[in-house]
């Protein structure tokens, strides 16, 4: 005979959290925010920076030129 303890918990479903609107998806979404807030809290690198710095002083260059 098989093991009823087992079998019944085998058969109820997991709890999923429901009260973010998710429905099935909860976990997924709730790791996904976390990695999000992970990656939201580090800092900008350097060289990244100087891209963006560069970037704005040619589109200043081509707005004065254009003018």
């Amino acid at each position: 005979m098989k093991d009823k303890t087992k079998m019944n918990e085998m058969s109820v479903p997991r709890a999923r959290r429901t009260d973010d609107g998710l429905g099935p998806n909860s976990d997924i979404g709730a790791k996904l925010r976390a990695f999000y807030g992970a990656v939201q809290d580090q800092p900008i690198p350097d060289k990244f920076l100087d891209l963006l710095e560069k970037l704005d002083e040619v589109e200043q260059a081509s707005k004065r030129k254009s003018r």
